[in-house]
């Protein structure tokens, strides 16, 4: 195995897995810590840890980490989004420290940059487009509000260990240069580094340097460009080819974000839609049936879309209503039972939004296993189950997707 991969959620495994896709390797990712490492040239672990407590994320991260050891993965890699989702107690840097020590190693990167979806770092910032982080979207996100751009700082807040910079001005001058800074670093007690990166080439060169590194996190295209520069490129043209897409088609969103409010509202006209409502679930006995009844009634008919998504004063109120672990736990339950409900009716294809809806929807599904056919959308592939078979999955990040994602999955519909 040339890597193994630690993924905080499912949909950032998900988008992981399609860049090492891209690079040519042969794919599968795990829910949660398999039983047995399934042989691929890369293995992606994806855990629902980014929100747990500190001690059950390291935990997890641990174990998922010697699983991938002794099944002799080359490399180690914890994947997080672009957009550095964590609160001040973690848990990035939790599990960056945890990791650290159990492979014994002194030193790792964390570069969030992807630049092809507009994430940029440059002096330690994490820029959303032409945005600081602290000025985007991601500062209303309703369980990670990001209020802090500065990525050395908010790590900082995080781990045990001292956090350095790669600054532009090495990243530029190429990867010797890149690792020239490393050892700098790591001479100086430095534990892990930011690693500025504006343009592809950055990503490329950073991947390129950190060939000798034990552990290496960051987002998803740091991982897609370490595939590219140490490990041979195969041949993927049969890798996925029998993923077929089949009617009806079921849509799920329990993100917040403004781009899948936005898809949203694109989706809305041209099916029918249903709003989940939490405190009409929570307060009603009926609300959760009536919604089965309603979503298996409509998908006998074509594509059906439920959400619970809103805009933030929405999702504020609900949390000062239930609690924000409360209103959280409810909304994945209640996407899970849909699911559950839709499946026994015969439902084989699931688009979800949103990485702790997907982890919801495929943990009631109980699906281990997945491989990985084209993507729908930049970072978002059409994967299938393998344990069990026969389902089909669109998993898709808060942000990513165009304005018409949902149309776009309703097309590749056979």
């Amino acid at each position: 195995m040339h890597l193994g991969a630690v993924a905080d959620d499912v949909t950032g495994g998900t988008d992981l897995a399609s860049l090492l896709r891209r690079a040519g390797w042969n794919v599968v990712q795990t829910l949660g810590l398999p039983t047995a490492i399934p042989t691929a040239d890369a293995v992606v672990i994806s855990l629902k840890i980014r929100t747990a407590p500190a001690d059950v994320a390291t935990s997890m991260a641990a174990s998922a980490a010697d699983a991938l050891v002794s099944a002799g993965a080359a490399q180690i890699f914890f994947k997080y989004c672009s957009t550095f989702d964590s609160t001040d107690d973690g848990n990035i840097g939790p599990v960056i420290d945890v990791l650290l020590r159990r492979l014994q190693t002194g030193f790792s990167i964390a570069c969030p940059a992807y630049p092809a979806l507009a994430r940029t770092v440059y002096e330690g910032h994490l820029f959303i487009g032409d945005q600081l982080l602290s000025d985007s979207s991601m500062r209303f996100h309703p369980l990670t509000p990001m209020t802090d751009s500065n990525l050395v700082r908010v790590l900082g807040r995080q781990t045990r260990s001292e956090v350095g910079l790669v600054d532009l001005t090495a990243v530029e001058a190429g990867s010797p240069a890149i690792a020239n800074r490393f050892q700098e670093l790591a001479s100086r007690g430095r534990r892990v580094a930011i690693v500025d990166a504006v343009f592809e080439r950055h990503i490329e060169a950073i991947a390129e340097a950190s060939g000798g590194l034990r552990l290496v996190t960051g987002g998803a295209a740091l991982g897609g460009a370490l595939a590219r520069a140490h490990h041979a490129r195969h041949d993927t043209r049969d890798h996925g080819k029998n993923l077929r897409i089949h009617a009806p088609v079921a849509i799920l969103s329990g993100s917040c974000s403004a781009m899948t409010l936005s898809q949203i509202e694109h989706a809305a006209g041209s099916m029918p839609t249903q709003r989940i409502d939490p405190s009409k679930v929570i307060n009603d006995p009926a609300e959760l049936p009536r919604l089965i009844e309603w979503a298996c009634a409509q998908i006998r008919h074509g594509a059906v879309l439920l959400y619970s998504s809103g805009p933030p004063d929405a999702i504020r109120a609900v949390q000062e209503r239930l609690g924000r672990a409360e209103a959280a736990s409810l909304v994945e339950s209640t996407f899970g039972s849909i699911a559950t409900a839709l499946a026994d009716s015969g439902v084989r294809t699931f688009v979800v939004a949103g990485g702790e809806t997907s982890a919801a929807v495929l943990e009631a599904l109980r699906i281990q296993t997945l491989t990985f056919g084209e993507e729908l959308d930049p970072g978002v592939p059409w994967t299938a189950s393998l344990d069990p078979s026969g389902y089909v999955f669109a998993l898709k990040s808060g942000n990513f997707g165009s304005r018409e994602f949902f149309a776009k999955a309703l097309e590749a519909v056979l």
